[in-house]
């Protein structure tokens, strides 16, 4: 094997990492917990958390009163969930929010009349929990079996259908499957729930398997994706291993290959990666090796000498082959621009020393380590490993004169190449502004970026930015003249994209957010609340009455406000703003009842009455008939808008919100109880 190329998305994915963190961070609080069914599908990673306290278990059966229970990244299905509820457990998701979103649009299918169709592997767990959801489904793990149910289901073919995928399905896959359906379904509403990350972990398979001669791909055998991952490298390759840990890589298979891939599944921890990666690594090495001796085997025929000829080699202790090369290590010169690497034995005010292994004590100025205002003890410890430049030899005083800071330039240069080529974001501080923009230092060097790169309005003023952090891309480096030119705006659009990618993953209805206001309209104020914004419509900005977003916010107000409901295929999301506990409903019913008497605030009139303040948001109508203790036409013959009177609730409608008062109820005297009676019983008595 000659080169190995190891794919950029191989290992977990978010879900997956967010599994197990959640995992990790209960066992250390509580040291122990249980997992409902295995959480990920990796027996190694399952192993080590089982060691740290988790215990993996089948059924709620097995559940105590007051046991913490985490749920697995394929979700279980919501009678698991009640289930555990009822033995009263401390349930904690860590289903994949991806996951959790499908089990939301199956749920709302089944309270539609919907029937669900899941394109995904039988058995798996992740397509039992969605099936958990819905009221009615199939399972169809492929087109045959998509034709199969529909010739076996002829009833079901009118129905209103809703299809889903696992997450961990082939594009290929979904799509003949849905097109299939098409052909029979006459109301088909489909959902394309694949995994964005699962995608473009198999599109990287797919280039990477038609380019190599092999392939390696590493994940647990019960793992949907990583089965995927190796079917799909075995389509546009024919000598793939299907693995999942290192000692079951067979090292003869890749020995006589150029090009060998390598890639993992989403539940593969990083360093079985590692271990696979080295293990390949080695066979790299050992067939150097290989060639290297066989070389030095191809000597012309004529310089052999006979065997018998030869004299008997000396024979050298393998301790003094080590000693002499130790020796020899120690007596080599080194020279000007030399990189070497030393050991710390020794700090002052002025140096710090360092031992190269050699015939030559190292120095290093101070001011290599403080030059950014540093202490030196927080730079530099005793014991130290650390790399520098040789800037002047004296071999007879056997001192090496070095540099850490010239080192660390050189490395700047080469790292700022490489994030203009790669696209990585560094980071640095903001330390003066001119006419063309500002200047960022990172790590010592002047990073020029453009006014047009700054992010901030073209009004805005740069000097805002001084002295604080900036995050940027590197856009232009030129060593020769020394210069480099970042932007902060290619770095902040990346984050706000990621920021975009997570909130949208994880948004639920209710999910509160902090969030900064950006725009006003009259409508509504945008927020955004982590790279989306969202909208808070003007009713749900405050109780009262307003006629304008401005009146109770502006732009650059940060708010605490809640999700009431989003379209992940519009883009939109609505939000709350208004503290339901502040409801004026509510205030109104806690503080008031039929019969009581309230100071009111006239507000409109109308024909057949007029509108009252009772509360700040709350109003109550006292009709026409209700204004005086005798008939009158008009209302405003008797009351203004702004009058202040007092009125009796005589009615309160909880449903709708209604309140009807009455001036004339404290205008005319209440009849005693007694003399009501007689008169209702009156007529029963002359009969």
């Amino acid at each position: 094997m000659k080169e190995l190329l190891v794919a950029e998305s191989a290992g977990f994915c978010f879900g997956v990492r967010r599994s197990v963190e959640m995992a990790e961070q209960i066992l250390s609080q509580s040291g122990s917990c249980l997992s409902c069914g295995e959480l990920i599908h990796n027996a190694d990673v399952v192993s080590a958390l089982q060691e740290k306290g988790m215990r993996v278990i089948s059924s709620p059966a097995e559940v105590s009163q007051g046991d913490r229970v985490i749920i697995r990244a394929h979700g279980v299905s919501r009678a698991v969930i009640d289930a555990l509820e009822e033995k009263g457990a401390e349930v904690v998701d860590a289903t994949c929010p991806r996951v959790k979103h499908i089990h939301r649009i199956v749920g709302k299918a089944s309270e539609e009349g919907r029937y669900v169709l899941v394109v995904g592997m039988h058995g798996h767990p992740e397509v039992e929990a969605i099936c958990g959801w819905c009221t009615g489904c199939d399972v169809l793990e492929n087109e045959r079996e998509a034709e199969n149910w529909m010739i076996t289901h002829p009833d079901k073919l009118d129905l209103p259908l809703c299809v889903v995928a696992q997450t961990t399905q082939t594009q290929t896959n979904f799509k003949n499957c849905v097109n299939s359906l098409k052909k029979r379904c006459t109301n088909l509403q489909i959902f394309d729930t694949m995994c964005f990350a699962t995608f473009t972990r198999q599109k990287e398979a797919a280039e990477l398997a038609s380019r190599c001669d092999a392939m390696v791909v590493i994940g647990g055998k019960h793992s949907a994706n990583s089965l995927h991952l190796a079917q799909i490298c075995q389509e546009a390759c024919s000598n793939v291993q299907f693995i999942e840990r290192s000692d079951e890589l067979d090292l003869t298979k890749l020995a006589p290959c150029n090009l060998v891939g390598l890639t993992a599944g989403a539940s593969t921890p990083s360093w079985i990666i590692k271990e696979v990666r080295k293990a390949m690594d080695e066979l790299k090495v050992e067939e150097t090796n290989a060639v290297e001796e066989a070389t030095e085997a191809q000597a012309p025929v004529e310089a052999e000498v006979p065997a018998a000829a030869e004299a008997p080699a000396a024979e050298t202790p393998a301790e003094e082959v080590s000693f002499d090369a130790m020796l020899e290590e120690t007596l080599k010169s080194i020279y000007n621009g030399e990189k070497v690497t030393g050991v710390v034995t020794g700090i002052s005010s002025t140096e710090v020393t360092v031992d190269l292994g050699m015939k030559y004590t190292g120095f290093i100025p101070t001011t290599d380590f403080t030059d950014g205002g540093e202490k030196l003890e927080d730079c530099v410890k005793l014991g130290d490993e650390i790399e520098a430049l040789v800037v002047r030899v004296n071999d007879v005083e056997g001192t090496a004169m070095l540099s850490k800071k010239r080192l660390d330039n050189i490395k700047f240069w080469d790292d700022m190449e490489a994030a203009a080529e790669n696209g990585s974001v560094v980071e640095g501080t903001v330390t003066e502004v001119n006419k063309g923009g500002v200047v960022v230092n990172v790590r010592g060097v002047r990073v020029f970026v453009p006014a047009s790169q700054t992010d901030l309005p073209r009004e805005a003023e740069l000097s805002q930015l001084l002295k604080k952090a900036a995050k940027l891309k590197i856009t232009e480096v030129n060593k020769a003249r020394k210069r480099v030119v970042g932007s902060i705006r290619r770095a902040a659009a990346a984050e706000r994209h990621a920021m975009r990618e997570e909130l949208w993953n994880t948004i639920e209805i209710g999910k509160r957010y902090h969030g900064v206001v950006k725009s006003l309209t009259s409508y509504g104020a945008f927020v955004d609340i982590g790279g989306v914004d969202g909208m808070v419509h003007v009713s749900e900005l405050t109780w009262g009455r307003i006629h304008n977003p401005a009146e109770v916010v502006k732009v650059g107000d940060e708010l605490d406000v809640y999700v009431i409901g989003f379209d992940k295929d519009a883009h939109r999301i609505s939000l709350g703003y208004k503290d339901p506990e502040a409801n004026p409903w509510k205030l109104f019913t806690d503080r008031y009842s039929v019969g009581d008497v309230a100071s009111v605030k006239v507000v409109k009139l109308m024909q057949f009455g007029a509108f009252a303040e009772v509360l700040p948001g709350v109003d109550g109508l006292i009709h026409i008939s209700q204004v005086a203790d005798h008939r009158i036409a008009k209302v405003d013959d008797v009351l203004h808008v702004g009058d202040v009177v007092d009125a009796k609730i005589t009615a309160i409608d909880y449903d709708n919100q209604k309140i009807s008062l009455s001036i004339r109820a404290l205008l005319e005297p209440e009849a005693p109880v007694e003399e009501e009676a007689e008169e209702e019983e009156a007529p029963a008595e002359e009969e």
